[in-house]
């Protein structure tokens, strides 16, 4: 039933029965990086078989198949799994760091990918793990995930992207070198871009040390990415990476699939459509 709220009494929310529409409403706190403390503990979890028995059955079932089928990832350790699946080559990694660090990892992945004819064809987030599509298989994934990528492919990455320019807009306004408001008139945002990029551009070609190419630099790897923690992931990639090489997608790894083209499911059909493939693809992970 949709229910328009009237007042809050004390501890009571008064609502009525909608006469239009209802708005679901969402926040960004979908988005916010997974704690560390929180992954450590689900990693625990996974590994503490014996306290499988607290969880429902078919939980149970769907773990005791991933140990069977592939391997759980310990505390520190990255566990990444290869397999084939409808003509595509997948690679699934489960860094437990949070989507903002996965997504800023599966663009460096890719990219990196790319650069080895790997030919990536997209990559898909979660809290909890990473995966990506591509027509050639991937051998040594260790490889593509060693810590070199943040001095090569990221700096790259964020210099060559809309990222570290929105940052520079920010900066430049911060710092007065561009004035929204003028004597009864306010520059519009295309005219704020424009003249940010226009500087941006030549500040990065004739003064690439500027102390506001700096800042903006600062900014955008503080707050657009997760520096810190893909840091700390690539170190343990190298250390600790676990390959296990399937020849069907893994019962974890099934999450993270349903999630790949979803957006692309016609309105009205979404849930059904996701329904039945999570299904096909839970039967042919959970077959032994």
């Amino acid at each position: 039933m949709a229910l328009e709220v009237e007042a809050i009494r004390d501890l009571d929310l008064i609502v009525r029965a909608a006469k239009k529409a209802a708005q679901i409403p969402s926040y960004m706190g979908a988005r916010m990086p997974l704690t560390t403390h929180l992954a450590s503990r689900v990693r625990e979890f996974l590994v503490d078989r014996a306290g499988w028995a607290r969880f429902p059955d078919d939980v149970r079932e769907w773990l005791e198949m991933q140990d069977y089928r592939s391997a759980l990832p310990e505390p520190g350790q990255l566990l990444a799994e290869t397999f084939p699946h409808e003509g595509r080559h997948y690679l699934v990694v489960y860094p437990f760091e949070g989507w903002n660090a996965h997504q800023s990892l599966g663009m460096l992945v890719t990219k990196r990918m790319e650069m080895r004819g790997l030919k990536p064809m997209g990559f898909v987030a979660s809290d909890y793990a990473l995966g990506i599509w591509s027509l050639e298989e991937v051998t040594d994934p260790a490889s593509l995930f060693s810590s070199d990528i943040l001095e090569e492919e990221f700096v790259d990455w964020v210099e060559n992207s809309y990222l570290l320019k929105r940052a520079f807009r920010e900066v430049a306004v911060i710092s007065g070198l561009v004035e929204r408001q003028h004597p009864g008139k306010r520059k519009s945002g295309k005219q704020v871009t424009f003249s940010t990029d226009l500087i941006y551009d030549v500040l990065r070609k004739y003064e690439p040390g500027h102390l506001l190419l700096e800042a903006a630099w600062h900014d955008a790897r503080a707050r657009l990415t997760d520096v810190g923690r893909l840091g700390e992931l690539l170190d343990r990639a190298e250390d600790t990476m676990l390959h296990i090489r399937l020849d069907r997608v893994s019962p974890m790894a099934v999450p993270l699939m349903v999630m790949i083209g979803r957006e692309s499911v016609a309105q009205g059909s979404v849930d059904d459509a996701l329904l039945v493939e999570a299904e096909s693809l839970a039967g042919i992970a959970m077959t032994p």
